[in-house]
């Protein structure tokens, strides 16, 4: 059963709300292709924005009581079996991922991926963008979790985001924003839609080494062609989740086709045919055994939505 089979829906499918849109309005859309881990059930309404005035428009007219899930590259999420209940928000490239280079920065949509746009900040001689190479997403999403990699963070580099809100735009700075370690203190219903990034002319060869660098380093350390949602639980202070979690004895260990990978045990993997349930009890699981062994309540850095199927 799923989410969309339990009852009267959160929102009423093509009303008058979504009758101004130029973008995509699709009901009951499969979402698993959207997630890294190829898991989860549908969502009740999967909007497509065409641009920044078509995403106003939507939240300034969505019901209050409607409820709004913003999806970006989804890379490290868990999309539940039973799907998404109300609306799903998802910007496309074509509208929100353009990237801009200026003398001292950058200025991204948020639907350009981190990677992509290190790899533009590079082609034009400019440093300190290099860790966004390592953060397997995308720049919208990067502002909502303060991502970070490789000694540096979204807080030390971004100059502003501006934000969509039901009330128009907002722009916000990383204190407006209350950046801290994996957070973003993000306004109501608020949905990122272009940033800032600053960063400072350097040696195009040291910043290409840097970057081959961080690449090397991720693919021998973590298992980046495998269906994984990134590094599952946040660092406690002081100490490293894969360590505690190696020390608990959950490497390598399973639930269904969901797999503790060998390679990086703080990374989940589906090694296929896995459900989100596999995914998130194996998790669980990983969790209650470091709790036994060493005293530490793991916290998860995956996000986890939807409903239980």
């Amino acid at each position: 059963m799923t989410v969309l089979e339990r009852g009267a829906p959160a929102v009423t499918f093509l009303s008058d709300e979504f009758a101004g849109l130029r973008g995509r309005v699709t009901r009951h859309a499969p979402l698993a292709a959207f997630s890294w881990f190829r898991v989860g059930g549908p969502a009740e309404v999967l909007i497509r924005p065409l641009d920044e005035a078509d995403l106003l428009t939507l939240l300034h007219h969505l019901p209050a009581e409607a409820p709004l899930t913003v999806l970006g590259a989804a890379s490290n999420l868990i999309i539940r079996d039973g799907g998404i209940p109300g609306v799903v928000l998802r910007l496309a490239a074509s509208g929100f991922g353009g990237i801009d280079i200026e003398a001292d920065g950058v200025i991204a949509g948020a639907a350009a991926l981190d990677a992509t746009v290190a790899e533009h900040a590079a082609a034009a001689g400019l440093s300190g963008l290099e860790f966004l190479s390592g953060i397997p997403g995308s720049i919208g999403g990067a502002i909502a979790m303060n991502a970070g990699a490789y000694g540096r963070e979204i807080v030390d580099v971004l100059d502003w985001a501006e934000i969509a809100t039901p009330d128009g735009l907002l722009r916000l700075d990383a204190e407006g924003l209350a950046l801290s370690y994996r957070h973003a203190a993000l306004p109501a219903r608020g949905v990122v839609t272009r940033v800032r990034l600053r960063a400072t002319p350097g040696d195009s060869a040291a910043i290409a080494a840097r970057m081959a660098e961080i690449r090397h380093a991720r693919e021998a350390t973590q298992p980046v062609r495998a269906r994984t949602g990134g590094s599952t639980f946040r660092n406690p202070e002081g100490q490293k989740a894969w360590a505690l979690i190696d020390a608990a004895g959950c490497r390598g260990l399973t639930r269904g086709a969901a797999q503790v990978s060998e390679k990086h045990c703080n990374f989940l993997l589906n090694t296929g045919g896995a459900t989100a349930a596999d995914l998130e009890g194996l998790g669980e699981e990983v969790r209650a055994r470091v709790l036994a062994h060493s005293g530490v309540d793991l916290q998860w850095e995956i996000k986890r939505i939807g409903v239980p199927a």
